[in-house]
């Protein structure tokens, strides 16, 4: 499976308005391609970002989306008040312990290491760090994508809510600096979101 993310940096005003956008524009124009899988977005109302990212079944379904999705994305831009910073990225690992509730947030790490090592960094990812993510108080699910050009990764984890997020922080931050060193890759941010919107429905990938 794959996956395109799209990062606006926008107006912190204007997060309710995209929110709405992507609910009922981006969401039932993804609900009509061929091979998509859905789509999340996750928010910091604070500073405004935004990441909506959309799944898809191939390769070849992702791509043969662009066109078509640039006007929508051109839209929710103007209505965030940014511009859209576009990244594609396979995804490695897929897991739901269960749906996500109302006042569920997320920690994302992006990371980055040699291309020829995005593998050995997945398997590290799955092997060693995922069953002691899924212990973490008000976990949800967990993805892993990852550009197998570039050496880019990024970690979501999903918690039921803002005091599950917050109280697994200095856990968190051990399993992250023990775990990118075993997988030989360099943390380049942690950030934490509000999830606003949970409409994934890819199936499972461990």
């Amino acid at each position: 499976m794959y996956a395109r993310s799209t990062t606006i940096r926008g107006r912190p005003e204007s997060v309710d308005n995209g929110i709405v956008f992507c609910r009922y524009e981006v969401l039932a124009m993804c609900q009509e391609l061929p091979g998509c899988l859905g789509l999340s977005m996750i928010v910091d109302r604070e500073s405004g970002r935004s990441i909506t990212t959309t799944a898809w079944d191939s390769i070849e379904s992702m791509k043969a989306s662009a066109t078509v999705m640039q006007p929508i994305r051109d839209g929710a831009a103007e209505t965030l008040g940014g511009t859209p910073e576009v990244a594609e990225w396979e995804i490695a690992v897929m897991h739901r312990n269960h749906r996500s509730p109302g006042g569920a947030c997320a920690r994302v790490t992006w990371l980055r290491g040699e291309p020829a090592a995005i593998d050995h960094a997945a398997a590290v990812f799955k092997l060693a760090l995922m069953p002691e993510i899924e212990t973490f108080d008000g976990f949800c699910g967990v993805s892993f994508l990852i550009n197998r050009d570039t050496g880019l990764a990024v970690t979501s984890v999903a918690f039921d809510s803002r005091a599950a997020l917050e109280g697994t922080r200095e856990r968190a931050s051990g399993l992250r600096a023990r775990g990118s060193a075993e997988a030989r890759l360099e943390i380049m941010e942690v950030a934490e979101f509000e999830l606003a919107l949970a409409h994934l429905d890819a199936p499972e990938m461990v």
